[in-house]
């Protein structure tokens, strides 16, 4: 059989299981105890088994079935959860994740066997086991259990479905209707790749032979495939049970289907005492009419999951998994251009009304009011299929900072909030790197260690907080740490030491100016080179990838209490609300965003400072930049002698002034990347195209701050 059509699938649902096993075993430190979070693992664990092994590759196989097997002895009590063991476990992650890297750049797995981690695993096995008197009553233990999982995982697992009143009484008037009830139990083949795709298909199978009442797992789970290989359910029909039992069966990849007659005195009944008082007969008829109607029209076994909410129980605290579909980026990339080429016909109608006669210019000012609404819910529509929460890509970091703790011999912790924040799918696959580094960056350079916050009279363990928010059409990520703090003279006299500045020139730098210096490409103030840091190659990177991604880095800090990082990145790279401006008789844009108030200046209230035009505006001093020079654009003769526009723009805590010649007005612009044609020039990030056909230049109001 040929698997490499799977590949991608495989790639996608491997990075899942392994985030998870990192969540859960992050989680399993902290709650040893915690069955919930054992299951999870188990089931991770032998999905990602199941997988390689249907792939061919072995190595990565075996490795998961020695996970598989040590969780499975913790699950049954035979294994205590110890630090070493969680250890060895984020090395078997490691190795797995490099699997996965080979696979996606190779298609091939590689020869590293990992026996050492293998050898490690089997250690904890026997070391779990192993033992006389111990070792006899946990063989005796496991005598005991095994009857019970026998039944529970046997062919007739179906009798241990637990039925609520609900799914009685729908039992009850189906038999009065002359339906049997039937149990089934299904097994999926352990070379299955697509379980819950062969689940859906059974489902659809006997539900178009008669209803099912209820399932083992849920149905919700059962789609999320939160499942082994095998799952019951228990339906009522007037056919046969061999009819049934053969149209489940005809599905591919299914092992096997048992089934029985449902023996309604003989199975578990789950009753809710706080619910007294049953349903009305004909109300429940009426419902399960409802649902038997439902399986004919749905595409999914919603009936089930609808008849079981009341008594599938979901455990405390466990994660709800979001039901997502994935959408190829190009796809997205294709529609999102679409929509662009809209907003371009809808400005070139705006443009065409404005020249109209006024007795047409009624109706169409009504079509483009349509066509402007349509057209900005279509794409706000766009915009949010493309939005997908930060928490894939900050997931990885609590990991990370356990690893840095033990490596750099401090206590630390890791708080994060709004891991929810939605950005641009585009933006979000770039900022990985630059926070990496920014916590890295916290936890050596930023923490003190354990020795020193006692005598600062701060908690032994340090605090790095990772915090993300909307901010208007901006999402702002800030990485915090109760350390030590930027300590200015230091990087002033490594920057001296280095070169990359004069004694004169340092003796005339400002706070904000000598913190600057930190991201200057090679330098780090680290005394060694290791591979935490030193090397000079983290806030150079970061603040180029934010620069690149149209959005800004700061930073606050005082010594002796710590250092705050504030990234501010857009929603969206590709549709902006935009000032429309013109200099020189040129048109321009400004993004929204960075627009703070337009006023209209006097030019006497003009004063120069060091040199430079500033105004004095609601107790503010404002430098004023004239676009003319900056655009190199001719100055109109019928400039107003006395006023000049000005448009206040900001970045992070800093206000400057555009000196315009004229407000066009507010305007949706589609932004379309200039390439390689004018890369050298910072000051325009893009163009876009007007109503009229006329090329518009975009400015970038944070280079010209």
């Amino acid at each position: 059989m040929d698997v490499s059509q799977y590949l991608d699938i495989f790639l996608d649902e491997a990075g899942e299981h392994l985030q998870s096993l990192s969540d859960q075993i992050m989680i399993l430190e902290q709650e040893p105890e915690n069955e919930d979070t054992i299951n999870e693992i188990f089931r991770a664990a032998h999905s990602l088994k199941g997988m390689a092994g249907t792939m061919g590759y072995k190595n990565m196989q075996n490795l998961t079935h020695d996970m598989e097997n040590v969780f499975s002895e913790v699950r049954n009590g035979n294994i205590k959860i110890k630090s070493d063991m969680i250890d060895v476990l984020f090395q078997c992650l490691d190795a797995l994740e490099a699997y996965t890297n080979n696979i996606r750049e190779s298609s091939d797995e590689g020869t590293e066997t990992n026996e050492n981690l293998i050898k490690a695993l089997n250690d904890i096995l026997n070391g779990g086991t192993g033992g006389s008197s111990g070792g006899a009553k946990k063989e005796e233990a496991k005598e005991e259990k095994a009857p019970e999982a026998a039944a529970a995982s046997g062919d007739e697992a179906w009798k241990h479905i637990k039925l609520g009143d609900t799914e009685t009484s729908v039992l009850g008037e189906a038999l009065k209707q002359g339906k049997t009830p039937y149990g089934l139990t299904v097994k999926v083949q352990e070379s299955c790749i697509l379980k819950a795709a062969r689940a859906f298909l059974v489902f659809k199978a006997v539900e178009e032979l008669g209803e099912v009442i209820i399932s083992d797992p849920s149905t919700q789970d059962i789609e999320d495939e939160k499942f082994d290989f095998e799952f019951s359910l228990i339906t009522i029909s007037d056919k046969p049970l061999d009819q049934i039992i053969r149209a489940a069966s005809a599905v591919s990849e299914i092992e096997s289907v048992t089934g029985g007659v449902l023996d309604l005195d003989s199975t578990e009944i789950d009753t809710d005492e706080e619910e007294e008082e049953a349903a009305p007969a004909e109300a429940i008829a009426e419902k399960a009419e409802e649902q038997s109607e439902a399986p004919a029209k749905s595409n999914a076994p919603v009936p089930a999951g609808a008849a079981n909410a009341k008594s599938d129980k979901k455990p405390v605290g466990k994660p709800v998994v979001n039901r997502t579909v994935r959408v190829d980026i190009e796809k997205l990339d294709v529609l999102m251009n679409l929509v662009s080429e809209l907003i371009i016909a809808k400005n070139s109608l705006v443009a065409a009304s404005g020249s109209t006669e006024d007795r047409i210019n009624s109706a169409i000012t009504d079509q483009v009011e349509y066509l402007e609404s349509v057209t900005t819910s279509l794409h706000e529509s766009v915009m949010k299929v493309r939005m997908v929460p930060i928490e894939s890509v900050v997931s990885k970091f609590p990991r990370m900072i356990r690893d840095l703790s033990k490596k750099l011999g401090k206590k630390m912790e890791l708080y994060m909030s709004g891991e929810d924040t939605e950005l641009d799918r585009t933006v979000v696959d770039e900022i990985g790197d630059p926070l990496m580094h920014l916590l890295r960056n916290s936890a050596d350079h930023g923490l003190e260690s354990a020795e020193i916050r006692k005598e600062r009279g701060k908690p032994e363990v340090g605090s790095i907080f990772l915090d993300a928010y909307q901010e208007g059409n901006n999402v702002i990520i800030e990485v915090r740490d109760d350390g030590n703090g930027i300590d200015t003279e230091a990087v002033k006299a490594k920057a001296i030491e280095r070169g990359v500045i004069t004694p004169e020139q340092g003796d005339n730098m400002t706070e904000k100016e000598i913190i600057d210096l930190l991201f200057h490409a090679g330098f780090s103030t680290a005394k060694v080179v290791s591979d935490v840091s030193g090397r000079g190659v983290g806030l150079d990177v970061v603040k180029s990838k934010i620069e690149s991604l149209s959005g800004e880095v700061e930073v606050k800090s005082k010594l002796g209490e710590g250092s705050t990082w504030t990234i501010r990145l857009p929603l969206t790279l590709a549709i902006i609300q935009a000032l429309m401006v013109t200099v020189g008789g040129e048109k321009y844009a400004i993004s929204l965003g960075s627009i703070q108030t337009i006023e209209n200046i006097s030019r006497s209230s003009i004063k120069l400072v060091e040199n430079k035009e500033v105004i004095h505006l609601r107790g503010t001093v404002i430098p004023l930049i004239d676009l003319h020079d900056v655009l190199d654009a001719p100055r109109l003769e019928e400039e107003d002698p006395e006023h000049i526009i000005v448009v206040i723009v900001k970045k992070g805590d800093k206000l400057a002034g555009l000196v315009v010649d004229q407000l066009i007005g507010q305007q949706e612009v589609v932004i379309k990347s200039l390439g390689k044609y004018i890369n050298r020039c910072k000051v325009i990030s893009g163009a876009t195209i007007l109503g009229d056909g006329e090329v518009a230049l975009i400015l970038d109001a944070n280079v010209l701050i």
